[in-house]
Formats: C-alpha cells, structure tokens, sequence
C-alpha cells in the first residue's frame, strides 16, 4: 500500500461499507457528512474519499456520484472492525440455543436442518460439510434391540460422531448374541476407515453370521453421509443480485457441491473465515463472499459451516452467525457421541 490509512481514513471508509451494505445505493461524501461520529466537512470527506478510491478501496460506478467498496475495501473492513463478531448482541441467539436443545435425529438430518437455520438467520445461502471421509475411522459399533425383530445400529466414529440406522431382521436376537455380535464388529473395525471397509472374517455360529453380514452392509453405507454437503438457501442468495447473468452463474456454481466444498476449505486453510469476490479465485462468484467457521468436537475440527452472499453483506452479523452455529453444532455432537 502507498498511503497510509490514518483514523479519519478508515472511520470513512468504514461508515461507506456500512451505509452501502444497509442501503444498497454508492454513498456520497454529503450523506456521510451527515452521520455522526464523521465531525469534518464534506469537502474533507471528499478528499479522503478520492484518496481512498485512489489507492483501490473504494470505486466509484459511471452512473453516480457516489462511491461503494471494492474487495480490497470489504477486506480492510473485516480485517480491522470484524476481527471478534460480538455473539452476545444477537437477537437470534436464543434461538439458536433452542434449535439445537431440541435437534436429535441421524447427523445428515442434522447438517441438513442446521444448514436450513442458517439460511433462515442471513437469507444467504448455508453449507454444512460433513468430516472428510479419509479422516473418520471407526470407534465402536453397537447393536441394540428396538422389539422382537427390529435392531438399531449405532457406530461411534474417531470423530465423536455417532451414526445410527435400524435393521429389520429375520428372527428374535436376544442380548446376549447382540452385544457378542458387537464386540466381535467392533474388535474387527476400529480404526477401519469408514466407507473404504473391506471383507469381514466370519464368526462361528451362521445365525450371528447373518446379522454380521447384514450390519457389516449397513456400515458401509455410512460413509455417503459423512462425506456429504447440505446446501440449503440458493435461490434466497440469488436474490441478492439484480443481473440475470449473475444470478445464473452462482446458481450453477452453489450445484457444484465439490467446488463449494474445496472453496470453504480454501478459505480456513488460508487462516481465514472470510474469503472476499476475486479472493476466492472463482470467476462466477466474483461479486460473491463466503464466511466460514469450523465446528469442533471433543477438541477436534470435525467439519465446517459457511455462507455464501453477496459481497455487500453485513459481515458482523453474518460472522456472528456463522460463529454461533458452528459452536452450537459441535457442542451438540460432542453430546451425542457414544
């Protein structure tokens, strides 16, 4: 950078993203005259504005007087106001708090309404990333009687996750025959990969024989639900865009769900939770932002929640958002493990 940005410098620019985000019209040094907090003429702020469109912060578009922020603009902005998003001052705190008090169920139904809350929180669109499949081993497994012949099968995974799926079986299992079959899973599985499990030895006695075969085949099927994405709210962001052509692009971009994926992932291993329009290195979503937090369980990050808006979001509410969720998310699984 060539200038320096003084006090006065980034109270404007500061005041431009803030009225441009609530207004959605390019500010004009006279409207920000009038703000307070802004004590100087609107001579100054012209100046410091033409210093500020100068050195890339702000933009001024052919058609007005006033100016609104490029990336390097929003960039500055949430580097310097939006370091720590303040949770506490958010009404829908205690909603978050009450969704996930009463959120039980398989974990994609989770990721999927937890991504379905978000949307309804910002009007952007969420995503939920389930673990990495190549990181999620097996812990335990365990089969539990739900009435004469209907078994529920739970499997613990490394990552304190617990996924369950109920099995109908030919004839009555009694406890004992239950829990020798899950002993004998889990001695055999831990530390398998979940979805990459090859063939499994058999036991003695054929009837258990067939309840391990049927288990064994259930467990495989975990694996489509760990490495999953929930994308819920792209038609709300698309609203956030007046060209058709843009609203298109970002559509056919949020379908792509590997890209989303390896944009959210981009972003945190970059040491971020904002990437920012041409940041993101994705032509179709250049007027686009994602906010990104990871959730954690029993210390570790399991997977992660984002946004996708427009650059022209308000990133303090958003990133609060995001980072309430996440925290309630992993809060909430490190409840659920086995």
């Amino acid at each position: 950078m060539s200038g320096s940005m003084d006090d006065r410098k980034a109270a404007i620019l500061r005041a431009v993203v803030d009225e441009y985000v609530q207004l959605a019209e390019p500010v004009g040094s006279t409207h920000i005259s009038r703000l307070s907090g802004i004590n100087v003429s609107s001579a100054t702020i012209r100046n410091e504005m033409n210093y500020l469109e100068q050195e890339g912060y702000l933009i001024q578009p052919h058609t007005s007087a006033g100016r609104i922020p490029t990336d390097k603009g929003y960039r500055y902005y949430v580097d310097t106001f939006v370091k720590d998003a303040n949770n506490s001052d958010m009404p829908e705190i205690q909603s978050i708090e009450e969704f996930f008090t009463k959120a039980h169920g398989a974990l994609a139904e989770m990721f999927s309404d937890t991504s379905r809350l978000l949307t309804n929180l910002t009007n952007y669109a969420a995503v939920v990333t389930g673990p990495d499949p190549e990181t999620v081993r097996i812990r335990s497994v365990q089969l539990v009687s739900l009435g004469p012949k209907r078994i529920l099968l739970l499997m613990v995974d490394s990552k304190g996750v617990v996924s369950k799926k109920s099995l109908e079986v030919q004839q009555e299992i009694d406890e004992l025959e239950l829990e020798k079959v899950s002993n004998f899973l889990t001695r055999n599985l831990r530390g398998s990969v979940v979805g990459s499990l090859s063939d499994l030895p058999l036991v003695e006695n054929p009837q258990l024989d067939n309840l391990c075969e049927l288990a064994f085949s259930m467990l495989k099927e975990f694996k489509s639900e760990n490495s999953e994405v929930y994308i819920e709210g792209a038609s709300k962001v698309a609203n956030a865009f007046d060209a058709v052509d843009t609203v298109r692009k970002v559509l056919a971009t949020l379908e792509q769900h590997f890209l989303v994926v390896t944009l959210i992932r981009d972003v945190l291993a970059r040491g971020r939770n904002v990437g920012i329009g041409t940041e993101l290195g994705i032509p179709p979503l250049a007027e686009c932002s994602v906010v990104v937090s990871p959730y954690i369980v029993e210390g570790e990050q399991v997977g992660s929640i984002g946004l996708v808006g427009p650059t022209r979001m308000n990133y303090p509410k958003v990133l609060a958002a995001v980072n309430l969720v996440s925290t309630g998310l992993g809060k909430r699984l490190s409840e659920g493990r086995g």
